[in-house]
């Protein structure tokens, strides 16, 4: 009776430190993960920047008590330096520089503290084994906003104002001539670039000069569109449109203006961020953006129905269900501008 009870309590002694080091292992596995937030605008710029912001948020709803959350907005990047520093004295452990304008100082940091994870993009480069970047295949947007565009034009003139020709900005631009080009191989696609990611004034001006050339439906991407679709607005009783890169364009006082617009959905980066982090990857991927994976959001303007209704829709919501699909089927690359 003894040798049973002895071997009862070697049995129960075992099984409950399995399940202690169960336990601590899913506590492990669930600790909060601190992140920080390092942006050039501000994070209700109604783009780039907010867009993140939004996407941390919600990823804080879908993975509850995961995350704990701080940013700091006008960083320029050669001032962005102390912030980090100051984050990592903190305690946090995940730093995201929102712009690839962040890319080198996010790389210095990464080797100077090998235990904090860093994410920059967008980039699709692979970064050391605890830097994460992160890409749009943004194509796929500018296709959609380019579908619309098209079929709405009636002057067979549409006009794009970028910021610069390079990173998801000129996926989204030449996404976008793909897609008039599919519906309207006729119209002419003017093109722009303010040479900046917030220069909302020459945005506004070089919208106003493609207006001036006939274009009746316009977009834009990075947080200097709102300088364009200001412009737009401007002219409230004329057959003149915005398709926008940020659903938050929708519901602005500019927004009577945007007929659609797609989002980048954060979100998605984030949660698989933390997934990553919990199997033990700090790093070394980059991790990319589609309507397949989550990545993007897309919304009509219902204000706008009568403009949208019919063949539009559809074509749209066809396309959407191809990219949900299969992602990454836009030859982007393609498009040369000076052949427009």
């Amino acid at each position: 009776m003894k040798k049973v009870l002895a071997g009862l309590l070697c049995f129960a002694l075992v099984f409950g430190l399995t399940l202690s080091g169960a336990s601590l292992n899913a506590a492990s596995a669930a600790e909060v993960v601190k992140v920080a937030l390092i942006v050039e605008s501000t994070v209700d710029d109604k783009g780039w920047c907010q867009a993140m912001h939004d996407g941390i948020l919600g990823a804080q709803q879908q993975l509850p008590g995961r995350i704990e959350y701080s940013y700091s907005e006008k960083m320029k990047p050669v001032d962005a330096g102390s912030a980090v520093l100051q984050y990592i004295s903190q305690g946090y452990k995940v730093i995201i520089g929102h712009g690839a304008q962040y890319k080198n100082l996010m790389l210095e940091m990464a080797e100077d503290h090998p235990d904090v994870t860093f994410a920059f993009g967008t980039s699709a480069e692979v970064g050391p084994k605890n830097v994460f970047t992160y890409m749009p295949q943004s194509e796929e947007t500018g296709y959609l906003s380019g579908l619309i565009a098209g079929m709405v034009t009636k002057k067979n003139i549409v006009g794009l104002v970028g910021p610069v020709d390079g990173g998801d900005a000129a996926r989204y631009n030449r996404g976008f001539v793909l897609g008039v080009q599919e519906v309207n191989p006729k119209a002419k696609i003017l093109v722009a670039h303010t040479g900046s990611f917030g220069d909302f004034v020459k945005s506004g001006e070089l919208a106003a000069t493609q207006i001036k050339s006939g274009a009746d439906v316009l977009t834009g991407s990075a947080q200097q569109a709102l300088g364009a679709l200001r412009t737009v607005a401007d002219h409230k009783d004329e057959y003149i449109w915005w398709v926008g890169q940020d659903i938050a364009q929708i519901h602005i006082t500019e927004g009577y203006k945007c007929i659609a617009a797609s989002s980048y959905n954060y979100a998605a980066v984030i949660v698989d961020l933390v997934k990553k982090l919990d199997a033990g990857v700090k790093g070394g991927e980059c991790i990319p953006m589609n309507f397949s994976n989550g990545g993007f959001k897309f919304a009509f303007n219902e204000t706008l129905k009568d403009m949208y209704t019919g063949a539009i829709e559809q074509k749209v919501n066809e396309t959407l269900e191809k990219f949900r699909a299969t992602p990454d089927t836009v030859n982007w690359s393609s498009v040369d501008y000076s052949k427009l």
